[in-house]
């Protein structure tokens, strides 16, 4: 079994240096590339270059014994002009990819402006909801000055990754199951099931963070102050 980072390094050499080539050479308009480990997005201008370099990096990957991944593998309209043309069309919206836990989609601004909207991956958030209620459920009679702690720490990181903008919709769901799966173990805790309300309200309180956009819209992320 090949290690992360070899495959990585492999990759840059077969992918990342061949595609930078073909991208001077053989494209005419933009060309946006984006890899984490085996996972790419590659994003087009033109709809003719993006099935020409389909075709392209099928040859250039079997070269080396590897393949694309039959189902992950799309070609889609995507962008600022998307739900537009498609409309003029008669076809539906514009469809979704996930890219590292989360589900892009076109959207718009409340000022009607063009932007990529990024929402929790659902299958992701549910297995995150399900492996946190499997460890509440096998730790729910350690102290609540135990599991407090450790359900702030489990949240907090949780929101630090996906706080971005437009995604907090999302996360208050989360919250709001995490503060029932916890409700659920306290009240399991002894036969008499009662935990008075106003003092779980003061545990959620204390332990759980509240949600709260973390991480900056992409212009203001990318802009540079000198």
């Amino acid at each position: 079994m090949v290690s992360p980072l070899l495959a990585n390094i492999f990759l840059h050499y077969v992918l990342d240096l061949w595609v930078h080539r073909w991208r001077r050479r053989d494209a005419t308009g933009e060309v946006i590339v984006t890899r984490y480990a085996d996972d790419v997005i590659v994003g087009f201008q033109h709809q003719a270059e993006a099935q020409r370099f389909r075709q392209a990096v099928k040859a250039r990957l079997a070269a080396f014994g590897l393949e694309l991944h039959p189902t992950k593998t799309r070609l889609i309209e995507f962008g600022r002009y998307a739900a537009e043309r498609r409309a003029r069309r008669g076809e539906d919206k514009p469809a979704t990819f996930d890219f590292l836990g989360f589900t892009h989609c076109c959207s718009r601004t409340r000022r009607g402006e063009f932007t990529v909207r990024r929402l929790t991956v659902k299958k992701r958030m549910r297995a995150a909801l399900t492996a946190l209620r499997d460890t509440l459920k096998r730790r729910r009679h350690e102290p609540v000055g135990v599991i407090g702690p450790w359900l702030r720490r489990v949240v907090q990181g949780y929101f630090n990754y996906f706080a971005v903008p437009g995604n907090l919709e999302r996360l208050i769901a989360y919250r709001h199951e995490v503060c029932r799966a916890w409700y659920h173990a306290l009240r399991r805790r002894s036969q008499k099931g009662r935990v008075p309300w106003v003092r779980f309200v003061r545990l959620i309180d204390l332990y759980v963070p509240r949600v709260r956009q973390i991480h900056p819209h992409p212009l203001q992320r990318f802009r540079v102050i000198t």
